[in-house]
This record gives C-alpha cells, sequence and structure tokens, in this order.
C-alpha cells in the first residue's frame, strides 16, 4: 500500500518554515509525518498530510516548489531490535532504502516509518510476504 507524501523545496533562511505550517493550518490540513533535510542554503521538508491534493495545490500557490512522491509506511515493532528485523529482510530481498522517516504511535504502541524506496513495487511484493504490516493511507486521513 502506497502513502502519498509531499515534498516541499524551501530556502534556509528564518520564517520559511513557519510559513509552510501557517498555509497548511489556515487550510485546516493537518501534518500527520514530516521530516527535514537540509543544505546551508535550502531545505527539504517531506510531508504526510490528510489531505495531500489540496496541501500540494495550496503550497503551490503560495508559492513554493511543491511535488508528490509516493512512499510506504511500516508498522514496525517499538522495542529493541524492531527496525532492524525490517532492514534485514530489506538487505535480504536486495532492496534499497532511498530514505525514511519515523514516528511512534502511543495509542497502538508501535512504530511507524515511511520509506522511500528505490524499487518500491519489489518492497510491496516482498514485505506482506515476511510478515510485515504495511499501513493504510487510511489511517493519514480525518477523521
Amino acid at each position: 500500500m502506497k502513502v502519498q507524501q509531499i515534498s516541499v523545496f524551501i530556502e534556509n533562511k528564518t520564517g520559511r518554515l513557519a510559513e509552510v505550517t501557517r498555509v497548511l493550518g489556515g487550510a485546516d490540513i493537518s501534518i500527520r509525518a514530516l521530516s527535514l533535510a537540509d543544505t546551508s542554503d535550502f531545505g527539504i521538508l517531506r510531508l504526510i498530510v490528510d489531505q495531500t491534493d489540496k496541501a500540494q495545490a495550496i503550497l503551490r500557490q503560495d508559492g513554493f516548489t511543491v511535488s508528490k512522491t509516493e512512499v510506504v509506511a511500516i508498522e514496525v515493532p517499538d522495542r529493541p531490535k524492531g527496525l532492524n528485523e525490517i532492514l534485514e529482510i530489506l538487505e535480504q530481498a536486495g532492496i534499497n532504502v532511498e530514505y525514511m522517516y519515523a514516528f511512534v504511535d502511543r495509542r497502538g504502541g508501535r512504530a511507524i516509518i515511511i520509506f522511500r524506496f528505490e524499487d518500491i513495487e519489489k518492497a510491496l511484493a516482498t514485505l506482506p510476504k515476511s510478515g510485515v504490516q504495511l499501513i493504510k493511507s487510511e489511517i493519514f486521513q480525518t477523521p
């Protein structure tokens, strides 16, 4: 199961990150997970939001460069070696991880990791066969 992620290119200067969250909040869009990678001049803000298409449109309208990417959300046991077990499965299958970021869902006692794979279809075919729980995109939507 694929999840839609938006990536926002932002200048690395005071207030730009706040502007993204202000635009999203003003449009009643909830951020479910995020990751920020930066250099001295710019950053890439990766977001899982509850209304992907609306977020992409509203940010573009406000002058941001935005792209949409498919990622995979995986439930990982929130315990020592939980992540390692997933990475071992991926290594054995020859699946490369381009990047990942995580958050903990305390209600479910689990960690959820967002993965971007070099070969997403191979990952989607391999992981469930190994007993890995993929997360449906619906959990990120507003009830």
